[in-house]
């Protein structure tokens, strides 16, 4: 955070990333940080000070209720963050400062009343987070550990199922559904120290919907994507895994589906290294699924083929820089994390995503994702 501007976050650290980031501590409500001249400051409610003072490492904790109580002398009658704000600014002396794109509207129209410029940030307000320390790869392997652990469950759970005449599938003498397995998944991922959201578990058509959660029963012999993105209640930092398997016997059809988008994912790790556009990694797992017959497009008004990015950086945030798509911008850097994620997507058919996650250093990328590939279970 070496920067000769004034940085200002009012922000929880339970959601914002850019605020869990500057201080190290997980806080439900909104506080104030500052970044001043090289010296970064917190002001902290009483509830929450004596746990920032052993927390918040490198920073000064200054007191939310002395600042209330000077302003409740000055005539303020009910004065919370929004009116503490301004009067922490002028004690020390600072007349502009640096704020994210999304700071809140209504505090910077405050700001400015008290005649404070605010300059608004676009793009990633600590850069340095788009490159990992060797403490954030460790907390982002335990997070993928997480992930892999919920991915262990969802496998288990499916070799033991079995089937009816209607190729439902059954576990424990009930049916299998969607529903189901997501519960067996993200009580896995709690138990790992996890927190689970929205894990998506898309059986046959349901799964040409990349973002489709998945409902009612899962079946033989059809494709099941279960995409895993936990968040480690330790550290903030998110895990993130995909898998495609099928219960039974798979098509030939999907059987080479699913070798053309291993072999995409193969491709994109080749061509990921320091210096290489983000959009031509991407460009290159297009060109080999457009070489082995499968189109993208709108077909009955609904698009099939490959119409997601191949990747995404991961951190505090589930999406972060950089973006590997068709419309991403600028070149890898060494110090990323990024997932690759190529998918095809047919209705009829079903569809495949396989993903996992890459550290690039200056010699390549370095996969982290233990857990195996395997189609058929």
């Amino acid at each position: 955070m070496n920067t000769s501007e004034t940085l200002l976050l009012v922000a929880d650290s339970d959601h914002n990333a850019n605020m869990l980031y500057a201080v190290g501590m997980f806080v439900p409500d909104p506080f104030i940080f500052l970044c001043h001249r090289g010296r970064k400051y917190v002001v902290m409610s009483d509830l929450e000070i004596d746990r920032a003072r052993k927390q918040a490492a490198g920073c000064t904790i200054l007191a939310l209720g002395s600042y209330q109580k000077k302003l409740r002398r000055a005539g303020v009658k009910n004065p919370g963050v929004a009116e503490v704000l301004p009067f922490v600014l002028r004690e020390k002396r600072i007349r502009r400062v640096t704020v994210p794109f999304d700071f809140p509207h209504g505090l910077a129209v405050l700001l400015a009343k008290n005649r404070i410029t605010v300059k608004s940030r676009p793009g990633n307000f600590f850069p340095e987070r788009e490159f990992k320390t060797t403490a954030e790869l460790r907390d982002l392997r335990a997070a993928l550990a997480i992930a892999e652990s919920g991915m262990a469950a969802a496998m288990k759970a499916l070799r033991a199922s079995k089937t009816d005449r209607a190729r439902k599938l059954f576990y424990h003498n009930a049916p299998l559904t969607s529903e189901v397995l997501r519960a067996i998944i993200d009580t896995e991922i709690v138990r790992a120290g996890g927190l689970a959201s929205h894990t998506i578990v898309a059986g046959g058509n349901q799964a040409c919907d990349p973002h489709e959660k998945g409902f009612g029963p899962l079946r033989a012999n059809e494709p099941i994507i279960i995409d895993i993105f936990p968040r480690s209640q330790n550290t903030g930092y998110f895990g993130d895994i995909t898998r495609t398997v099928v219960r039974g016997q798979a098509s030939d059809a999907i059987k080479q589906m699913y070798a053309t988008v291993l072999r995409g994912q193969e491709i994109a790790f080749k061509q990921m290294r320091v210096g290489v556009p983000t959009a031509e990694v991407h460009k290159s797992v297009e060109e080999l699924f457009a070489r082995e017959g499968y189109k993208t497009g709108k077909f009955k008004g609904r698009m099939q083929g490959f119409f997601h990015g191949t990747g995404h950086g991961l951190g505090l945030e589930i999406h972060e820089s950089p973006r590997m798509g068709s419309n991403s911008a600028g070149m890898l850097k060494a110090g990323q994390v990024i997932t690759v994620e190529p998918g095809l997507y047919y209705p009829g058919l079903g569809g495949v995503r396989l993903e996992d996650v890459a550290f690039l250093s200056e010699r390549g990328p370095r996969n982290m994702t233990r857990f195996e590939k395997v189609l058929e279970i």
